[in-house]
């Protein structure tokens, strides 16, 4: 084994998992270095709407979290998750110190708009109502002084707060002088042939190899699977499954662990929903559908937001409600649905209809993207998509169905019946909640194929409590962590801004972890000291 260069901790990838990662590493007094396959840092963190999933009970955080993962992952590993969410407001505010980012938590903006008397202040607990739901509420970092994201990051094309977040972890990144070193993927772990302890890393720099000692350890923190559409076909049960953003997110840590011997878990689990595909063949992403806030189950009567459209699938009927509870996590299952009896998945594409009202209502697509030269901005009123032909229009709904490759008759019974049960302000079918109900009766008439899209994979490596990646025997595989959704814990539903709490629950572990393992002590080969 010989070396390029020597470093105690190296972490691959530099998005919220990463990041935390190298900080805790470095704070333990580690020399880091963080290595990050794309040609800009942020990951897929920094299009995600930055609200880290917090808890006020690690009791009944255990329980929930627990409940959410149907047996699929081990108690020790909920447990410590639970008990880093309790900590991880007092951390967040603590990075921010930084740079002076004004931090909020979704309790204190609550009792602001109870005061305020405002008839949409959210509920404060987790997405489902499981033992221990009470005990959730959201961090925040709603600004940043000085800090323009557009400025700083203008290739980060998502929701508002996500910058901000990543701003303040990146500068405390920047503060303790971690290495960065963008546009460097990772090829393949070095280990010892005898003991399969890591040693190393093999890089990618400039089209060459090149190899890197972790005297330490080795944190991969690379996310999931999104951009290996070979992967989906494998672990995903529908076809095709068109990811939303992080198409550099390839399978790299997986395919890395596994060479190593690792388990693997949850890779049937995915966090998406339904979404848009641009006529142009070169844009790399599906846009995912209007993000609607969550509604409670047992509670769907306080909603009051109007949802303009109905989905058909390919027989021109109604299929499922459109807007459940958590509709960007679980709305990509119903589309994934394989008919036996025509062999085919007849629900992906879907179709969203939606008429002239609907239209105008708000802007029916949302891109995101963290690539240089890749930035699509959805129009407010939805012309523009009308004109690159994104949406589809026709005077009447015969029209939109032919234009669609839809039967006409069935389309029109089905919207028809949809009319029916807004009149009656009931959903018999699919018990859509009654406040999002509209009408489809205004001409012009508007439609587009909707394809199941994932914002994100939640499958990979097993780890243990102390963020070990285990082997195929129960083991860990020595000096190996995984920190992020390279492996996430979660196993059966997903909690609103899980995944970003588990980045810094997870990337505080592996960090402190592997900087405290005693620096192996091989064969010297160049830049060993």
């Amino acid at each position: 084994m010989k070396f390029d260069e020597t470093f105690d901790v190296v972490v691959v990838g530099f998005g919220h998992a990463g990041a935390i990662a190298a900080i805790n590493a470095a704070d333990a007094g580690a020399k880091t270095l963080v290595i990050e396959k794309s040609a800009v840092p942020g990951g897929l963190s920094i299009c995600s709407y930055g609200a880290v999933r917090s808890a006020r009970d690690a009791q009944g955080a255990f329980a929930y979290l627990k409940a959410t993962n149907g047996g699929r992952t081990p108690d020790d590993v909920v447990r410590v998750l639970a008990d880093g969410m309790c900590e991880l407001e007092a951390y967040v505010r603590e990075l921010a110190k930084i740079n002076n980012a004004v931090v909020t938590s979704s309790i204190e903006e609550n009792a602001q708009r109870e005061m305020d008397n405002d008839p949409y202040r959210r509920r404060i607990s987790a997405n489902y109502p499981l033992p221990g739901t009470e005990a959730f509420y959201h961090t925040s970092v709603v600004d940043v002084p000085g800090f323009d994201a557009r400025a700083v990051y203008p290739w980060a094309n998502g929701a508002p707060n996500g910058p901000k977040l990543f701003r303040v972890v990146h500068d405390n990144v920047a503060k303790r002088g971690i290495e960065v070193r963008l546009s460097t993927p990772a090829l393949r772990l070095v280990a010892d042939p005898a003991t399969r302890e890591v040693r190393g890393i093999c890089v990618g720099v400039n089209g060459a190899e090149h190899t890197i000692a972790a005297r330490r350890g080795v944190v991969l923190a690379c996310g999931g699977f999104e951009g290996n559409m070979a992967m989906k076909e494998q672990f995903l049960e529908g076809k095709p499954v068109f990811n939303a953003a992080a198409r550099t997110n390839t399978g790299d840590g997986i395919r890395m662990a596994q060479d190593l011997g690792a388990e693997l878990w949850h890779m049937w689990l995915i966090h998406g929903a339904y979404g848009f595909r641009h006529t142009d063949p070169d844009y790399p992403y599906a846009m995912r559908v209007k993000r609607f806030p969550d509604w409670f189950p047992g509670e769907s009567h306080k909603v009051k937001l109007k949802m303009a459209w109905v989905l058909l699938d390919r027989n021109g009927k109604r299929f499922m409600s459109e807007y459940q509870p958590y509709t960007q996590d679980t709305g990509v299952r119903p589309l994934q649905h394989f008919d036996p009896v025509t062999q085919s998945f007849p629900r992906n594409p879907a179709f969203l209809v939606c008429d002239e009202a609907g239209r105008s209502m708000y802007p029916l697509g949302k891109a995101t993207s963290n690539d240089e030269g890749i930035r699509y901005e959805w129009s407010d009123d939805n012309l523009q998509e009308v004109e690159l032909g994104i949406l589809k229009r026709a005077d009447t709904l015969e029209g939109l169905a032919i234009a669609l490759g839809l039967e006409p008759e069935a389309v029109v019974a089905s919207i028809a019946r949809w009319n029916k049960q807004c009149e009656h302000g009931t959903d018999g079918d699919f018990d859509r909640p009654a406040g999002s109900m509209t009408p489809i009766h205004k001409p012009p008439f508007y439609g587009a194929p909707m394809w199941a899209t994932l914002s994100n994979t939640q499958g990979g490596p097993v780890h243990d409590a102390q963020s070990r990646i285990i082997n195929v025997y129960g083991e860990p595989i020595p000096r190996l962590y995984a920190a992020g959704e390279l492996g996430s814990a979660f196993g059966h539903l997903y909690l609103s801004g899980g995944n970003i709490a588990e980045c810094f629950v997870t990337g505080r572990i592996a960090g402190k972890n592997a900087a405290a393992l005693p620096a192996w002590n091989g064969q010297a080969g160049p830049g060993i000291d």
